[in-house]
């Protein structure tokens, strides 16, 4: 990246990112090594989980697993905040973050089946506590939210999760698929490494903010939290230490509680905002509104994520991976989405400006509802490939990427809508914790997946697929037909 670096000429001389602080290059990097690791390991995840010189489990058990460890990854993100603003700060909490992943790697590049889950749960910890933290500090890097550079700051930053995430699964992909699982998984852990080496190199670019603890925990809150946590611990180990000892320990036993957790904290997280009597009517009014599009994104994101699962597993047994003859590893698949994403955002964003110049940019409305009818149609084709593999025959990898592509672009009408009107529709009392709550609905819907592959319910069937596709061009159609409504909730959100 040092071709990248050139003199500002609008400052005194020192080095700039593509005109923007130094500092956003060791963000962008740490970021790209990061995503770059996480995303090689989950294009793994799966087939690693149902292939014989795997784990051997049945898709199910492997789509529940999947799911379990995404939805992670969201919850710990909110906790991981808390982390960076109440203990460590963010630039400290980012450094931590950087090296529990990368154990995590290099535990799941041990080849003992015991040593597995502690290595994912290293990981969706690492990935929870980084999170939140490192778009903090990019925030930093600028002068207030009317910064002029601070859009396309964040615009340079989210390419560098589309660099990792599409290159990822052609090297490690490639790697634990054709050579060995395991050093597949030591390379996502060498990616983290170097993410936490060049973070580290580089700090000295970052805003002194970034050192900072926000709300720093007071003598007495740290002995009440460390009390707490060590209690909750305790019990957690005295039951499980029971269930094996007992000889009644499964899988399930540590499965189902995460999935129900998964899907009763959001609904405690939005109950306990809605009830504090310390919002306005108009704030209130907000949230009774913001409660449609978590619903909404929850069945999108429960749809969008099995791009890494379902359909995975089903590429893996019936679908014809080669194009003009030359054949290419499943995990490949997981690139198409990053690659369309670097292609096609800047193309909305064009579109949305000429439409808005024009004065017909669609409401925010109109577009999350189409981002739902979207995924929805994406399940639908899904049913031509299903078919096609009832048959007897496998199906085109063409069909996955038509699938893939229409995701994409449900993902660019859906996902930066939902994260622009979780700011805008926040009570001022949870300005910061907000886009936590907009995790949640990525958890409540991954965890949904996970109950029904524990359910025993194939989500390779035919049935089940076009049960989730309506489901979610309902929904869209819903929040469609009773847009007055919602807009009258909003209030002057638009």
């Amino acid at each position: 990246m040092a071709s990248s670096l050139t003199k500002d000429s609008a400052s005194s001389g020192e080095k700039t990112f593509f005109g923007h602080p130094r500092g956003l290059a060791t963000l962008f990097m740490t970021e790209m090594w990061e995503r770059f690791s996480y995303y090689g390991m989950r294009a793994l995840l799966p087939l690693y989980l149902i292939a014989p010189g795997g784990l051997d489990m049945n898709p199910a058990t492997a789509t529940a697993i999947y799911s379990v460890y995404l939805s992670l990854v969201y919850l710990l993100a909110m906790p991981g905040g808390w982390f960076g603003d109440r203990v460590w700060g963010p630039r400290k909490t980012v450094a931590i973050a950087g090296g529990v992943i990368m154990a995590g790697h290099l535990v799941l590049a041990l080849p003992w089946e015991g040593t597995f889950f502690a290595g994912l749960g290293l990981v969706a910890i690492g990935s929870g506590l980084l999170k939140s933290n490192i778009s903090t500090m990019v925030g930093h890097l600028y002068d207030g939210p009317e910064d002029p550079r601070r859009d396309g700051g964040f615009t340079i930053f989210y390419m560098g999760i589309n660099m990792g995430a599409f290159a990822a699964p052609l090297v490690i992909g490639t790697v634990g698929e054709n050579v060995n699982w395991h050093l597949g998984f030591a390379l996502a852990a060498l990616g983290m490494g170097l993410g936490v080496l060049q973070f580290l190199l580089g700090t000295k670019h970052l805003d002194e903010k970034s050192l900072i603890v926000p709300k720093p925990l007071s003598k007495d809150e740290r002995a009440s939290t460390l009390r707490k946590s060590m209690i909750w611990l305790g019990i957690a180990a005295v039951f499980y230490i029971g269930t094996v000892v007992t000889g009644v320990y499964t899988l399930n036993w540590l499965l189902v509680p995460i999935t129900i957790a998964g899907l009763v904290i959001p609904v405690m997280v939005l109950v306990r905002i809605k009830r504090d009597k310390e919002l306005s009517a108009a704030e209130q009014s907000k949230m009774s509104g913001y409660i449609w599009f978590f619903v909404a994104a929850a069945i999108f994101w429960m749809i969008y994520d099995q791009g890494g699962s379902t359909l995975a597993i089903f590429a893996e047994s019936s679908a014809d991976n080669s194009v003009f003859g030359w054949d290419f590893p499943v995990s490949w698949y997981q690139s198409v989405n990053p690659v369309l994403i670097m292609a096609l955002a800047p193309v909305f964003a064009a579109f949305w400006l000429a439409l808005n110049r024009r004065g017909k940019e669609p409401s925010t409305i109109v577009k999350f509802s189409s981002g739902l009818v979207l995924v929805g149609a994406s399940f639908f084709v899904f049913l031509m490939p299903l078919t096609i593999a009832g048959d007897g025959h496998k199906a085109a990898a063409m069909w996955l990427v038509a699938i893939y592509f229409i995701q994409t672009v449900a993902e660019l009408t859906l996902s930066p809508v939902g994260l622009s009107v979780t700011t805008k529709m926040a009570p001022a009392k949870y300005a910061s914790q907000m886009m936590g709550v907009w995790f949640l609905a990525v958890t409540a819907g991954d965890c949904t997946t996970g109950l029904l592959s524990l359910a025993g319910v194939g989500l390779n069937g035919t049935g089940v697929v076009a049960l989730e596709a309506t489901l979610a061009v309902v929904a869209g159609i819903a929040i469609f037909m009773y847009r007055g409504k919602v807009k009258q909730l909003m209030g002057d959100v638009r």
